[in-house]
């Protein structure tokens, strides 16, 4: 064998050391990314659970108005159908469609916990306020897992894009994931009125 045959045989060995190592890299952090959004959605399927509870113990106040329990557990069907597999992270607009239907979910609770303080038998009711409560934990749950969510997509994002992880990341298919954006208007400060 002649130097040159030994050369490129060693440039090939390192290219293929290289590879290895970025492909794993890109597998691990796809991985976290998918875990991540694993609990988002575990924290959304916490709040579905919850709502059945709350509307039937809402149900108990006599003249609660009908149409917004209805809207609540039309608005809860409607997002607990809407499922995202691992594929669908590269997708923004299943992620979008996914988040409008939370949204929906999110309004519709927000409307029925407004119309509640016109009951104060049933804000005195222990079972409602438990439930208000954990609703509120989820929530925050929610909150803080599509942050986590955001922060594992942000961490592959940057290493799907940088140089020379981007020609593995092209060589073995790994693209961008989406991220989980704020709902439209919330960077807007609400009007409140007394």
């Amino acid at each position: 064998m002649n130097i040159k045959t030994l050369i490129g045989l060693g440039v090939i060995a390192l290219l293929v050391f290289i590879g290895i190592g970025k492909y794993n890299t890109l597998v691990e952090q796809e991985q976290s990314v998918e875990q991540s959004w694993a609990q988002v959605e575990n924290q959304y399927q916490r709040r579905a659970d919850l709502v059945p509870n709350l509307v039937n113990t809402v149900k108990g106040a006599a003249d609660f108005e009908q149409e917004t329990l209805t809207e609540v557990t039309e608005a809860r069907s409607k997002a607990s159908s809407i499922q995202i597999s691992a594929d669908d992270l590269n997708n923004p607009q299943k992620i979008q469609q996914f988040q409008q239907a939370q949204q929906q979910l999110s309004g519709a609770l927000s409307r029925m916990l407004l119309t509640v303080e016109k009951y104060p038998e049933l804000k005195a009711n222990q079972n409602f306020r438990d439930l208000q409560v954990q609703l509120e934990g989820t929530e925050n749950r929610i909150a803080t897992e599509r942050q986590r969510f955001n922060e594992a997509v942000q961490t592959y994002n940057t290493t799907v894009q940088r140089f020379p992880n981007n020609v593995f990341a092209g060589l073995f298919g790994f693209d961008q994931k989406a991220y989980f954006e704020a709902d439209e208007g919330t960077q807007e400060v609400p009007e409140v009125n007394f």
